[in-house]
Formats: C-alpha cells, structure tokens, sequence
C-alpha cells in the first residue's frame, strides 16, 4: 500500500496528523522544493498533498517530472484562510442532518435572530 504525505507549514500539520496522515513540515519555498524532490526519489509514497501556497517552489524541471510519472500523484490544496468558514460549518451540519435522519433539510435564520 501506497503513503499519503502532506507537505505544509505547521499551521495546518496538526489538522493532517489528528487524520494520520505522514506531514513534512515547510516554512519556506526552498524547503518546499527539497523535501517534493526527496519524496519523488520514496517509492513507497503513492499521493503527495501540497499547500498551494508553496506551488511556486515547482519550478519547470520538477512540474515535467511530475506530469511524466504516474506515481506519486502532486496534489494542490486550497488555503484554508481562502475557505469561507461559516459556509463550510453550515454544509457540514446540513451534511451531517442529512445522514441522521436521512433526507436534506434547509437551516433558515429565523427574522429577529
């Protein structure tokens, strides 16, 4: 079985681990760019997870290796600071009615709350 890895900064790592992903945590560019070179050269890993902000560290060399090989597949991660948190909440609750009792139901703010 293949490795999932998730390289970001150590803002979000707790968030992969408490999942039990492997995390490699960056705080630069550069580090970025070594540890994806390292990862590709581990036969082991079948998924590498990315934070967007470091996809400048995939310079043209490195983008053509990774569109060449088959594994490990480069995967971008949107920031979380872009998410928009209250929408998120309010689908995961909607998600989470929806498995309990079985069909969707709309959450409405009543007027006056």
């Amino acid at each position: 079985m293949y490795k999932f890895v998730a390289v970001t900064d150590e803002r979000v790592a707790d968030g992969f681990r408490l999942g039990g992903t492997e995390v490699i945590t960056v705080d630069s560019v550069e580090s970025m760019h070594q540890e994806l070179t390292q990862l590709f050269e581990d036969e082991s890993i079948g998924i590498i997870a990315v934070d967007e902000r470091y996809e400048k560290a995939i310079d043209e060399r490195l983008q053509k290796k990774i569109d060449s090989v088959y594994r490990p597949v480069v995967v971008m991660l949107p920031l979380a600071d872009r998410l928009n948190v209250a929408e998120y909440m309010s689908g995961r609750l909607q998600d989470m009615i929806r498995r309990a009792v079985g069909f969707d139901i709309k959450l409405k703010k009543e007027a006056g709350s």
